[in-house]
């Protein structure tokens, strides 16, 4: 596999300022009453439930109906999926704040903050042909030598990049592609060539 080049890249992440917020809140009251796992576990599946069912997302996500029955439908949702009272509380304050839009966002954030308090960052790879085992294991202990953390590591199959791979860890983008390589190369060839054709003429 090419290797991988660190560059600074931007937060891969979907969630708004106002959902980071949120998730900071939870994940403070979280470590407070020692539950950062279990609080995690159940926005997970709350996630899946609403994933699972996407008339109840839009009944609940959408302020078509009045505030009272939105809390109403979803705190019946968490005590039949036996959820902590903190986090019935947490859902009923989003339908309140009119942010239960922002869970998607909020429960990603979450994630990230409590792997972070142990050590761990998520990493997405992105590579031109799909990885054994053995090669996964090799790239997630590079990235975990580059960063000094836990690596949680996610692969997707992108033909397009060519050869290669790109590796995105939190705000880093180490990129390996050949079709990055091919971008520079061709860079710099067009840079000497217009140097060539400005330079002075002799005579």
């Amino acid at each position: 596999m090419a290797r991988l080049t660190a560059r600074a890249g931007r937060h891969s992440v979907s969630n708004t300022a106002a959902a980071r917020r949120y998730a900071k809140a939870l994940f403070s009251l979280a470590v407070e009453e020692g539950e950062v796992q279990s609080i995690r576990d159940q926005l997970d599946d709350m996630d899946g439930l609403f994933d699972a069912n996407p008339e109840l997302r839009r009944r609940l996500f959408q302020p078509l109906h009045p505030v009272v029955e939105r809390r109403s439908v979803l705190i019946k949702v968490c005590e039949r999926g036996g959820l902590s009272r903190s986090v019935q509380n947490f859902f009923s304050y989003l339908i309140d704040q009119r942010r239960l839009v922002d869970f998607t966002g909020i429960r990603d954030e979450y994630e990230r903050l409590a792997d972070e308090s142990v050590g761990r960052v998520r990493a997405e790879l992105r590579c031109a042909s799909p990885l054994d085992e053995q090669q996964r294991e090799r790239v997630t202990a590079a990235l975990a030598r580059r960063t000094g953390k836990q690596i949680d590591l996610s692969v997707t199959v992108d033909p397009s990049l060519l050869g290669g791979a790109i590796a995105t860890v939190g705000g880093m983008v180490f990129d390996g592609s050949l079709k990055t390589q091919l971008a520079r190369l061709r860079a710099t060839l067009m840079k000497g060539s217009m140097q060539a054709i400005t330079a002075p003429q002799d005579g």
